[in-house]
C-alpha cells in the first residue's frame, strides 16, 4: 500500500463508525476468511462492524470463528439493506466490480458511504475511494495481513483472526501449490501459525469433511470427464439432474475442475455446472503456465479472475454451451500448443 493510501485509511477509521464488509456472491474461503478477520479487527477498534454476504456459502466454512454473525442478504434482505444504507464506510473484499455481488449490487450503488477495496483480481473498477489492488498476491487474506502490517496493527491478530486468514490463503493457493504462492506467502503463514492458527485442524475442517453424496458426485464428474488432446484441454459436465440425484450442497463441486487439469499433458480445464434456477451454466476455468483463462472468461463467458483461475457463465443450455466451448478452442490453438 502507498503512504497516501495508508494515511487515507487511518483518516477513514478515525472515530467510531458504522462499517459494513462485503464479500462476493457465492463466497469462498478467501472471501469469508478475509471479511471475518477484518471485521474482528475493526470491532477491536470500537467500530460497529458487520459482514453482509450476498448469499449462502459452503458448509465446510461454517466452522470459521464468528461466521454465525454474518448477515446473508438472500435470507435477511431488510436487515442487510438497512446496514448498507446506514453505513459510514464500506469495505469490499475479494472482488473488484460491484456486479460480483449479484442482487446486492443495486443497494451498494445507492450507498452513501465511501468504499475501500482490497482485492487481488485483474482489472479493478474505480468505485472505491481507496483501492488496495495487487494481482501478484496469493489471496485477499494475504492482503488483509499486509493491510494490518501497513497500519502497524498485526498485534491485533487473535488466534481466531489467524485461523480465518490462514483458511483463505490455504484455499486460494490450492494448499500452497499454485504459482502465486511466494516466499512472502509462507512468511505470512508462519506468522499466522505463531499467532495461533492451527494448520492441521484447519486443513481437516476444509478438506476432510466430505459427505458420502459428495464423493458419489465426484464419481459422476470423473465419469463425465472428456479430453480434447489436440488442444491439451479437458472438461467436465454436471447437469442439474446429476446434482439433485446426489443431494448437491453449495461447495460440493469445489476443486472438481482440478482433476481435469491434473491429467498428463493437459494445460486447460473447465467444469460446466447446470443451474436451472438461474437458467445458466456456471463455469470454472483453470490452466497451467501462461495460458490466461481470465482472458477466455472475459471474452466469452461474462466472467474473469486470474491468469490460471477464472469463472464465468453461459446462458445457453449444456449441450449448446459445450459445443460453443469446443468451437472457440481453435482461436487459442497456438497458445495451447506451446
Amino acid at each position: 500500500m502507498t503512504t497516501a493510501a495508508i494515511n487515507d485509511i487511518r483518516q477513514l477509521l478515525s472515530g467510531n463508525k458504522k462499517i459494513v464488509i462485503i464479500p462476493h456472491k457465492n463466497p469462498d474461503g478467501d472471501a469469508m476468511g478475509s471479511t471475518l478477520a477484518l471485521c474482528a479487527y475493526l470491532r477491536q477498534l470500537g467500530h460497529h462492524t458487520s459482514v453482509v454476504a450476498p448469499n449462502e456459502y459452503p458448509h465446510f466454512l461454517k466452522w470459521l470463528p464468528a461466521e454465525e454473525q454474518t448477515i446473508i442478504y438472500s435470507q435477511e434482505e431488510e436487515k442487510a439493506t438497512t446496514l448498507i444504507a446506514e453505513a459510514e464506510l464500506i469495505f469490499t473484499l475479494d472482488f473488484n466490480h460491484l456486479s460480483r455481488t449479484g442482487a446486492l449490487e443495486q443497494h451498494l450503488k445507492k450507498a452513501r458511504a465511501p468504499f475501500v477495496m482490497i482485492d487481488h483480481h485483474q482489472q479493478p473498477d474505480s468505485y472505491a475511494i481507496v483501492t488496495y489492488s495487487d494481482t501478484s498476491m496469493s489471496s485477499t487474506c494475504q492482503m488483509v495481513y499486509h493491510f494490518l502490517e501497513a497500519l502497524e496493527a498485526t498485534h491485533y491478530i487473535t488466534p481466531e483472526m489467524a485461523a480465518c486468514l490462514y483458511t483463505g490463503i490455504m484455499t486460494d493457493t490450492g494448499s500452497f501449490r499454485f504459482s502465486a504462492t511466494t516466499a512472502q506467502t509462507h512468511r505470512v503463514i508462519a506468522a499466522l501459525i505463531e499467532k495461533g492458527a492451527n494448520n492441521t485442524a484447519i486443513h481437516q475442517n476444509i478438506y476432510d469433511t466430505n459427505s458420502y453424496t459428495k464423493l458419489q458426485l465426484l464419481g459422476v464428474a470423473l465419469n463425465n470427464l472428456k479430453v480434447i488432446p489436440e488442444y491439451r484441454t479437458a472438461y467436465i459436465t454436471l447437469t442439474q439432474e446429476e446434482l439433485d440425484t446426489h443431494s448437491f450442497q453449495k461447495g460440493d463441486t469445489e476443486g472438481f475442475v482440478n482433476y481435469g487439469l491434473s491429467l498428463d499433458g493437459i494445460i486447460f480445464a473447465v467444469i460446466f455446472i447446470e443451474n436451472k434456477n438461474d437458467a445458466i451454466i456456471k463455469m470454472s476455468l483453470r490452466s497451467k503456465g501462461d495460458f490466461s483463462v481470465n482472458d477466455v472468461a472475459r471474452k466469452h463467458y461474462h466472467g474473469g479472475g486470474h491468469i490460471n483461475a477464472a469463472g464465468g457463465k453461459s446462458d445457453l443450455n449444456m449441450e449448446q454451451t459445450v459445443a460453443h466451448f469446443i468451437s472457440i478452442l481453435p482461436e487459442y490453438k497456438a497458445q495451447l500448443s506451446q
